[in-house]
């Protein structure tokens, strides 16, 4: 059984994909997300970076 730290494929894949709704699968409507949500806005590759971080950190 995984650990609620371990991050799985699947969602290091959505986080590549589709990063916010990567994020909000893993945190919900915390600041994460809205962080993530403004990088979007900003660009996609940091917000890559970031989603991929936030969701494999412990």
């Amino acid at each position: 059984m995984a650990d609620e730290g371990t991050a799985t494929c699947v969602d290091i894949l959505v986080a590549i994909i589709l990063p916010p709704l990567g994020v909000f699968l893993k945190y919900g409507l915390k600041v994460e997300f809205w962080i993530s949500v403004l990088l979007t806005i900003i660009g996609y590759l940091p917000e890559i970076i970031y989603a991929v971080w936030v969701i494999t950190k412990k």
